[in-house]
């Protein structure tokens, strides 16, 4: 009797499971989502030097304040999003307090934007500086998941509480694998702290941005929330040639490497009748420069002629330079024409300030995609003006219309004055 009742209660448990199952289909699908979903953690720093008024007349707290409630405003539905402060909540003159002072002011996840910016509006600034614990925090904060990770600390001076270095504490955090992000932001143009931020970043593979004005701070933050909402895509690493014959040959793609100062890398890219090739490169530069530095990316064939070139420079701020290229290779009539070798060469300009390691070489980012070439491409390649030119003879006949006219009114006009 009691093994039927248990056997029944089974059965009515199976039957339960499965109902829910049927009842709420998409709830696995929205757990799977809320695994992938992209985390974003800003970390804002709340020391007292964050009451210098010197950013558009403001203080600098009032500037983050107006960037983050615009941030919040245009942060995508997808993203999990939070704020951890440091130096907010502790005002003494003791160290060991003063460096544990870093907590979570709105918890990642869902973003309710009026409760996220009210919490926000009670921020004044207070203490200390203590980056490195607040790091290691940010990184518990955004624990779990498989979607994108990313911290953003924006900062107006470098830690106030050694020996932890926060160089470190960003190493540490890279070296768990579990794919974080930290990208840097500084308020003041400091040399110290334009070191010890560009190194936070560096360890992790994010861009340190020196920003001046509130417009600019908000366009950066913006900027890096809506990158966490981007796929995922898992960078190859390779290694540039010495000369295109020693070139690795690349299919589309995203790769890394690293290139030495005023170097060259090469690199080899087959590309099909019919096909275009586009191409573009970013290099970070994560450590002081000298200024007026650029980038040059060429696309030529193995004999050497040039067939297209993109190329970029820069002014001494350290960030990511970027630039780009296209080459359509357009005779699709011959079916049976081989494909081309293209060789991209990669050149850069930049010397490092006095002092400053060369080594290892700066991060270099590539893009290689090769695609189907559009239906125009080679009227574009062949005349330069594609359609344009139907435009352009419809002018000249006109023109040649006016001018006849005009002839004939002026000799019109003579023949009428003569007779008078």
């Amino acid at each position: 009797m009691i093994r039927r009742q248990r056997l029944a209660a089974g059965l009515c448990a199976l039957l339960a499971v499965l109902a829910a199952g049927l009842a709420f289909p998409g709830a696995a699908a929205a757990d799977e989502t809320t695994a992938n979903a992209p985390k974003v953690d800003l970390v804002i720093d709340v020391s007292g030097s964050m009451r210098t008024s010197d950013i558009d007349g403001k203080s600098r707290m009032a500037a983050a304040k107006q960037a983050f409630n615009e941030v919040l405003d245009a942060t995508p539905d997808e993203v999990r999003l939070g704020i951890r402060t440091l130096g907010a909540e502790y005002p003494g003159d003791d160290r060991a307090k003063g460096c544990k002072d870093t907590a979570q002011l709105y918890p990642v996840g869902p973003l309710d934007r009026t409760e996220a910016k009210t919490a926000v509006a009670t921020l004044t600034p207070t203490g200390w500086t203590p980056i490195g614990p607040a790091l290691r925090k940010a990184a518990e904060d955004l624990a779990g998941g498989e979607g994108s990770k990313r911290i953003v600390l924006i900062s107006d001076g470098e830690d106030t509480c050694p020996p932890l270095d926060p160089c470190e504490v960003a190493r540490e955090i890279a070296a768990q694998g579990i794919g974080m992000t930290i990208d840097t932001l500084g308020l003041v143009p400091n040399t110290k702290m334009r070191a010890q931020l560009s190194c936070i970043a560096e360890a992790t593979g994010g861009t340190y941005t020196s920003v001046q004005h509130t417009d600019e701070l908000t366009d950066k933050v913006n900027q890096l929330v809506d990158r966490a909402a981007d796929p995922v895509v898992t960078p190859v690493a390779t290694e540039g040639g010495a000369s295109c014959t020693k070139a690795p040959t690349l299919k589309s793609g995203l790769y890394t490497d690293h290139e030495g100062f005023g170097t060259q890398r090469w690199y080899r890219v087959d590309v099909e009748p019919g096909q275009e090739l586009r191409a573009s490169v970013s290099v970070a530069a994560d450590r002081t420069m000298r200024p007026d530095y650029g980038v040059l990316l060429r696309a030529v064939t193995t004999h050497g002629r040039e067939i297209v070139r993109g190329e970029a420079a820069g002014r001494g701020r350290t960030d990511v330079i970027s630039t780009g290229l296209r080459y359509p290779k357009a005779d699709r009539g011959d079916d049976g024409a081989p494909a081309e070798t293209v060789c991209l060469q990669l050149t850069n300009s930049f010397a490092a300030a006095d002092g400053v390691k060369t080594t290892p070489g700066m991060p270099v980012e590539l893009t290689v995609d090769v695609v189907d070439a559009p239906s125009q491409a080679h009227d574009v390649a062949a005349f330069g003006l594609g359609r344009g030119w139907w435009l352009l003879g419809v002018l000249v006949l006109v023109g040649f219309l006016a001018g006849l006219v005009w002839g004939w009114l002026s000799r019109w006009r003579v023949a009428v004055w003569r007779t008078n």
